[in-house]
């Protein structure tokens, strides 16, 4: 049965791209948990302070062509979707699902859901082909979308965000992140915890992050800066280029170039790289162990170093030891400089 009997609180309005369908509004203290679906649009979750939790419904045609009026788009509801919005014991339950599978995608609508809730409740949302956006929350967020980008901001607890597809995009994020996209982008700012980020095919950019961080992507570049904790970073064909370093580092690439910069050595620093060059600078006045091979190497600024020097291999020590530098690139050439 299609439901979109939204109760007398709620209100339907003129349908357009920035006005809702219809509002259904709730208490947020009954809400502990959040379920979404939805084929084609968008899901979009919020915390807030008040007590006032709501989930506004929008609908578009799914092919942009196309212009139903309000009463045409009820009725394609009732006849082709099943929609749900209501209160599961503590959960709350917003979801649209066509009524049959092989549905004319070309005479869809496009259903999205902006859902207000308090910042303690987790969630589970996909979608197949929009966004998922995530702002101000606390707790476990599940989200999956086929096509679309994640957007996550300000939310804490635990994270699995997958997107086969688009793009990411999350800052001031904290605890446990682990996101996945197929083929998008990622953007990572002013996050701190265990994050784990992966792309096969985009590039990576990771800024102001702190703790232990994992970034790959099979294809892209990995970039940033001002990282501290732990950070691996590692692409099979992309440059890897991050300054601003105060972290424990592994970083690799199977061909682009390698470019660090450590502002505060911590524990190690492993680079490898099997087809380009790498350069790393490191500050100067510490104590460092030293196993360096390429091509050719070339250094700068050493002092008190005490050990083997060869025009492709240095192993040796940096007053007396200490962060233990490994550095290979098979086939290229390593730059290494004490600043």
């Amino acid at each position: 049965m299609s439901l979109l009997i939204l109760s007398a609180a709620a209100t339907t309005k003129a349908q357009d791209s920035k006005t809702p369908f219809s509002t259904r509004n709730f208490s947020a203290s009954a809400i502990k948990s959040v379920e979404s679906t939805t084929s084609g649009g968008n899901i979009s979750v919020s915390g807030t302070a008040t007590g006032q939790a709501a989930v506004e419904i929008y609908i578009q045609p799914g092919n942009s062509r196309k212009n139903y009026s309000k009463d045409e788009i009820q009725k394609k509801l009732n006849d082709d979707y099943d929609l749900r919005v209501e209160m599961e014991g503590s959960k709350l339950i917003a979801i649209a699902k066509p009524k049959k599978r092989n549905m004319d995608w070309n005479d869809a609508l496009s259903i999205s859901f902006k859902i207000t809730v308090a910042k303690a409740t987790n969630t589970n949302l996909t979608t197949s082909g929009g966004n998922v956006s995530l702002n101000n929350l606390n707790g476990t967020q599940d989200f999956t979308t086929s096509g679309g980008n994640l957007n996550i901001d300000q939310v804490g607890g635990k994270l699995n965000g997958r997107t086969s597809g688009g793009n990411i995009n999350v800052k001031n994020a904290t605890d446990y992140l682990d996101l996945t996209t197929s083929g998008g982008n990622i953007d990572a700012e002013s996050c701190s915890g265990e994050i784990k980020l992966s792309t096969s095919g985009g590039n990576v950019s990771l800024n102001q992050l702190k703790g232990n961080i994992d970034a790959t992507t099979s294809g892209g570049n990995v970039k940033g800066g001002s990282i501290s904790g732990e950070l691996e970073a590692h692409t099979s064909g992309g440059s890897v280029r991050l300054d601003g370093l105060a972290c424990a580092l592994s970083a690799s690439t199977s061909g682009g170039s390698i470019d660090i910069a450590i502002v505060e050595p911590v524990k190690f620093v492993k680079l490898s790289n099997s087809g380009g060059n790498i350069a790393l600078s490191l500050p100067a006045g510490k104590g460092y162990d030293l196993r360096l091979s390429g091509s050719k190497i070339k250094t700068e600024n050493f002092a008190n170093f005490k050990g083997d020097i060869e025009e492709d291999e240095i192993d040796g020590t940096i007053n007396g030891g200490g962060v233990a530098v490994t550095v290979r690139a098979s086939s290229g050439r390593v730059s290494v400089t004490m600043k």
